[in-house]
């Protein structure tokens, strides 16, 4: 006789089994979407002075670049990420962009790519889509086609292969944060833009003062020294 019990614990297993196994798409390695600008510099053993500021306002939008440490010898490790910068909006990080090495990922074809990266996180769809790339290091609207993507209602996880460099990448991004994000870029660069003439007039009238103060401070002593 069957055990009606049992078979609906098998059932109720069989449903939650993909959720149980469920990748977490805000989380790459040890780094965590949300996780504040402190936290991502004391793991990757970052200064101070290596965080960059990309803008200030409307919000502060900041970035950090790590390349992962390599072995020596027969200690090296197979290290497939070149770099990875990490992007922060009012101190929370919102989305990083990997770099994959071009000598670690010689061969591999985009099939290659997205069988590695399925196992870390799941299946993956193959939208006819576009990314934007913005940092210190890319023009603001530099884009890349989209591979493959894995995400939810929450993170996206986007590979592409770059346009500019004969290698991979991947973008992951908090979908909420990084849209506050574009949209504090936009009304940045527009604000710089604006008040672009008048910090002009600043700059110049500033080395201007500076100028003026360092000729007078140089005058009595070249004056009382000068002989014609």
């Amino acid at each position: 006789m069957i055990n009606t019990r049992n078979v609906i614990s098998v059932c109720w297993l069989l449903l939650c089994t993909p959720f149980m196994y469920a990748q977490d798409l805000s989380k790459y390695r040890e780094f965590q979407l949300g996780m504040n600008l402190h936290a991502v510099a004391e793991k990757i053993d970052a200064r101070p002075s290596e965080v960059k500021v990309l803008h200030q306002r409307p919000a502060l939008i900041q970035e950090l670049a790590w390349r992962p440490q390599r072995g020596f010898g027969s200690s090296r490790e197979a290290e497939s990420v070149n770099e990875v910068l990490f992007n922060f909006y009012n101190g929370e990080l919102f989305r990083m962009v990997v770099s994959y090495d071009q000598q670690r990922t010689e061969g591999l074809t985009d099939r290659d790519m997205v069988e590695a990266i399925s196992a870390t996180y799941g299946i993956a769809t193959q939208p006819a889509a576009k990314i934007v790339l913005f940092s210190s290091s890319y023009i603001y609207n530099d884009s890349e086609k989209v591979i493959a993507r894995w995400e939810d209602s929450q993170s996206s996880l986007n590979l592409f292969r770059s346009s500019n460099q004969p290698r991979f990448g991947m973008l992951i991004v908090s979908k909420r944060v990084d849209a506050l994000a574009e949209a504090a870029i936009v009304k940045a660069i527009r604000l710089d833009e604006q008040e672009a003439p008048q910090r002009e007039i600043a700059r110049e009238k500033k080395e201007g003062e500076e100028s003026r103060a360092a000729q007078a401070k140089a005058r009595p002593a070249n004056k009382a020294d000068f002989r014609p």
